[in-house]
C-alpha cells in the first residue's frame, strides 16, 4: 500500500463500498452491459485509476506505476506463458501429433461423456498443475472442440472442472507461497495443505458428476455412474494424502495421472450400453500403434519434464540474487515511481514451454523452425487482444493493492467478528476475480485471513485455507480466465455469454465453502 489511509472517508464501511467499484462495475460490464472484455476492462482501469487517485490519495506517479507494472506483469510471465502454450499446441497440429493424440484419447471410448472425463478433468487438472496460468483451459477446450463439443460449451465445462485443481496450480505454487509470507500465528504452507484436505475434497468428488449432469443430465450420471466413481474416488483420495502428508507441489501432478490411467484401464473392461454423442455423429479417427501413440504425447511429456525441472528449488536457487544465473533477472525502478518491476528471462515458466516447444522441433522430422516460428508470430497475432486484456485487469489490481482499495474492503470484511469465517472465502473469491490467480490473491489476502482468525482466536490455517478454496471458485469466473477460455475456443468477444454460463456455477460453490467454512470453524 503507497498511501497514508485506506480509508479516505474516515467511515470504514463507506470506504469498502467506494473500494467496491470497480468489481460491481466489472461484472456488470460483462453480465448487464455485455461489453467485450477487452472493452470492459479498460473502463475500469480508467475508472479504478480515477478512485485510487482523487479518492484513496494515491500519487500519479504511483499509480501511472502501478499500471505500468500490471501491464508487465500481464506480458510476462503469464502473457509468455499463454502465447508459448498455445503455440506447443499449434506445432502439435501442424506436426500432426494431435490428431493421433486426440484419435488416443477418443480410442478409449466414443462416448463423449468419458472424453469429458478424460479430457476435460483429468488432462486438465494435470496441465493445472504442471503449468496453470491458463494453460490448461486454453489446450482442453480446444481438445473438446476438436472432439465435437460446441466452443462455449467446452469453454465453460473446461472452467467448472478447473475448480477441483486451481488451488495448487503450477506445482503447489498458490499454497507454497503461504511460507514466505511470514503470516500470523506461524502459518506454512503445510498447515494450509493440511487444511485444504477437510474442504476441497469435497468438491473435488463432485465436480466430475456435475460435468456430466450438464451435458446429460441425471440419465448420464446413472449410464456412467462407475466411470465416473473410478475417476471422483482415484483423484480425490490420491490428492487428500498427498497433501496431507506431501504438502501442495505435487497434488496436481500424480492424482489426475492416476485418475486417467485408471479409467483407461477400466474403460478396456467396461463400456456403457449407449454411447453418448452430442451431435449424432462419431468422430472419425484413425488406429495407431502404441509408438505412434508416445510420439503424440511427446509436446506434452516435455512440457510436463521441464515445466518440473524449473519448480525444483535447486533449478531455482540458480537464480535468487548471488546464484550463477542471477544476471538474466532484470530488475528496473518504474520512472516517476517508487515500483520495482522484475523480468525473469530463463526462469519464467514461460521459457520451459519455450524449450518443450523448440525440442519437438527439433525430434520431429514433419516441421522445420522457420515454420515453427511461423506458427509463434500467428499465436501472437491471435493472442494479442486477450493479452491487452489481461495486462488491463492486472493493471486494476495493482492500482488497488497500492492504493488501499484491497485494504479497505479486507477490513471491512474482518469487521464481521464470529461470523467472519462465514465471509473468508468471499475475500479469496474477490481476490481472484480481480487478479485470475490464487497465487496473486494468497499474497494479497492471506495476512488479513490469518490476522483476523488471530484476533478472534480462530486457527489461522482454516482462514487462509478458506481463502484459497474461495479463490479457486472465482478462477471460473475471473476476467482472466474468461478472457483465455474465449479466445482458446475463437470466441473472442463473446466472454459475457461465456460469464454468465459459468457464473452461477461459482457462486453456488462459493456459498457452499463459504458454509462448510463456518462448520469447520465450529470445530477448530
Amino acid at each position: 500500500m503507497l498511501v497514508q489511509s485506506y480509508n479516505p472517508f474516515h467511515h470504514l464501511m463507506l470506504s469498502a463500498l467506494v473500494a467496491a467499484i470497480p468489481i460491481i462495475l466489472f461484472l456488470l460490464c460483462l453480465t448487464i452491459f455485455k461489453m467485450k472484455g477487452i472493452y470492459a476492462a479498460l473502463i475500469n482501469l480508467a475508472v479504478t485509476f480515477l478512485i485510487s487517485m482523487f479518492v484513496f490519495q494515491l500519487p500519479f506517479g504511483e499509480a501511472s506505476g502501478s499500471v505500468i507494472q500490471g501491464a508487465i506483469q500481464g506480458i510476462w510471465p503469464i502473457g509468455y506463458i499463454i502465447v508459448m502454450a498455445v503455440w506447443l499446441y499449434k506445432i502439435s497440429v501442424e506436426t500432426g501429433k494431435f490428431d493421433v493424440l486426440r484419435a488416443s484419447i477418443a480410442s478409449i471410448s466414443q462416448d463423449q461423456r468419458l472424453q469429458l472425463l478424460l479430457i476435460g478433468f483429468c488432462f486438465n487438472a494435470f496441465l493445472e498443475g504442471a503449468a496453470g496460468f491458463g494453460v490448461p483451459i486454453a489446450i482442453c477446450a480446444v481438445l473438446l472442440v476438436s472432439l465435437g463439443f460446441q466452443p462455449l460449451q467446452a469453454a465453460m465445462l473446461c472452467l467448472i472442472a478447473n475448480g477441483a485443481s486451481g488451488a495448487f496450480g503450477a506445482i503447489g505454487i498458490p499454497v507454497g507461497v503461504i511460507s514466505t509470507l511470514n503470516l500470523a500465528g506461524h502459518v506454512s504452507s503445510m498447515d494450509v495443505s493440511r487444511m485444504t484436505a477437510l474442504t476441497l475434497p469435497i468438491i473435488n468428488f463432485t465436480i466430475p458428476f456435475l460435468l456430466i449432469l450438464l451435458i446429460d443430465g441425471f440419465k448420464g450420471i446413472k449410464e456412467v455412474w462407475p466411470a465416473i466413481s473410478v475417476v471422483s474416488i482415484s483423484y480425490t483420495v490420491s490428492q487428500a494424502f498427498i497433501t496431507l502428508l506431501m504438502g501442495p507441489e505435487l497434488a496436481d501432478i500424480i492424482p489426475p495421472l492416476l485418475a486417467m490411467g485408471l479409467l483407461a484401464l477400466f474403460l478396456r473392461k467396461w463400456q456403457p450400453r449407449h454411447i453418448f454423442l452430442l451431435n449424432g455423429q462419431t468422430v472419425k479417427t484413425e488406429k495407431h500403434t502404441i509408438g505412434e501413440v508416445i510420439k503424440a504425447w511427446l509436446p506434452f511429456y516435455l512440457l510436463s519434464i521441464f515445466v518440473l525441472v524449473w519448480s525444483l528449488p535447486a533449478f531455482k536457487n540458480l537464480f535468487i540474487p548471488g546464484g550463477a544465473l542471477d544476471f538474466t533477472v532484470l530488475n528496473f525502478k518504474i520512472p516517476g515511481s517508487s515500483l520495482i518491476s522484475s523480468i525473469n528471462l530463463i526462469s519464467a515458466t514461460g521459457t520451459a514451454i519455450l524449450l518443450a516447444g523448440l525440442t519437438t522441433i527439433a525430434l520431429t522430422k514433419s516441421i522445420d523452425f522457420k515454420k515453427g516460428f511461423s506458427l509463434l508470430q500467428t499465436t501472437v497475432k491471435d493472442f494479442w487482444i486477450p493479452i491487452v486484456m489481461i495486462c488491463a485487469i492486472l493493471g486494476i489490481a495493482k492500482l488497488m493493492t497500492y492504493g488501499g482499495l484491497t485494504n479497505a474492503l479486507g477490513e471491512e470484511v474482518a469487521k464481521a467478528g464470529h461470523i467472519f469465517p462465514l465471509l473468508s472465502p468471499i475475500l479469496g473469491w474477490i481476490g481472484v476475480f480481480m487478479t485470475g490467480s490464487v497465487v496473486n490473491n494468497n499474497t494479497l489476502f492471506a495476512p488479513i485471513q490469518a490476522t483476523a482468525a488471530h484476533i478472534l482466536g480462530a486457527k489461522p490455517a482454516l482462514f487462509v485455507a478458506a481463502n484459497t478454496a474461495g479463490g479457486v471458485m472465482a478462477k471460473l469466473i475471473s476476467p482472466q480466465s474468461i478472457a483465455i477460455a474465449s479466445a482458446a475456443v475463437g470466441q473472442t468477444g463473446n466472454e459475457s455469454v461465456l460469464t454468465k454460463m459459468v457464473l452461477k456455477y461459482s457462486v453456488g460453490l462459493l456459498a457452499f465453502v463459504c458454509l462448510w467454512t463456518f462448520v469447520l470453524s465450529l470445530v477448530y
